[in-house]
């Protein structure tokens, strides 16, 4: 006797099943979805842009097959990374790594100083063409944006700043991030429209309805599907 076939139903669940638990997992262990919501990644990043993060890409593989199977990077200086905010873990964070383990970190009338050499930095910008002495009393919040240490990056930590310097809360005010902190690696922009520089604190109802009918209108096309390197 032949075996009766799946109905359509069980065969549409079951896709459906599958389907969920492939995303699940590639949302658990391989990408994940972020949004910028504030400017100090810009130029490189904007407010309004949709990322997927390589969850992978700093992972430290656990044995040899897994090395060879799952490619990973060593973290670099100006890699941009996604990270749990030191200050409130629930909270994660995108900015460009700085300082590694053991590196002298200064900065000197906006000059960053890596080892006592001077760095390039041409992903940097600095909307505010005046640097504050380190001696400023008047200005001390901006005589310390513009002026820090030297300091040295303790052992499984980085130190971070974002790319727009005079507009970034970053290492400079809150501290060092640790390593087991590390998300990943924006990968590709997905998605992006022009959002409101606080749109992030607007949570009632009416924005959210005044976010999502804004997507189409105010999405800037030209961003979508960018590779983030």
């Amino acid at each position: 006797m032949q075996k009766k076939g799946k109905s359509g139903f069980r065969e549409y669940f079951e896709l459906l099943v599958e389907t969920a638990v492939f995303v699940f997992f590639a949302l658990t262990f391989v990408v994940q979805a972020f949004q910028i919501p504030t400017g100090s990644m810009i130029p490189k990043l904007l407010v309004g842009d949709f990322l997927l993060v390589n969850k992978m890409a700093y992972v430290r593989p656990s044995f040899q097959l897994e090395d060879a199977l799952l490619p990973h990077k060593q973290i670099k200086r100006k890699d941009i990374i996604v990270f749990k905010w030191p200050g409130d873990l629930t909270k994660d964070y995108v900015k460009r790594v700085i300082g590694l383990e053991g590196d002298k970190v200064e900065i000197r009338a906006k000059q960053l100083y890596i080892n006592d050499e001077p760095i390039d930095e041409p992903y940097k910008i600095h909307k505010d063409s005046q640097a504050y002495s380190k001696d400023d009393a008047y200005h001390y919040d901006l005589a310390i944006r513009d002026n820090f240490g030297p300091i040295v990056v303790p052992a499984g930590h980085l130190f971070v700043m974002g790319d727009n310097r005079d507009d970034s809360a970053d290492s400079r005010t809150w501290g060092f991030v640790p390593l087991a902190n590390i998300k990943g690696r924006p990968w590709v922009i997905y998605f992006s429209y022009e959002a409101e520089r606080d749109a992030w604190q607007k949570t009632s109802f009416r924005d959210r309805l005044k976010k999502i009918l804004n997507f189409i209108p105010k999405a800037r096309w030209g961003r979508l599907l960018r590779f983030i390197n």
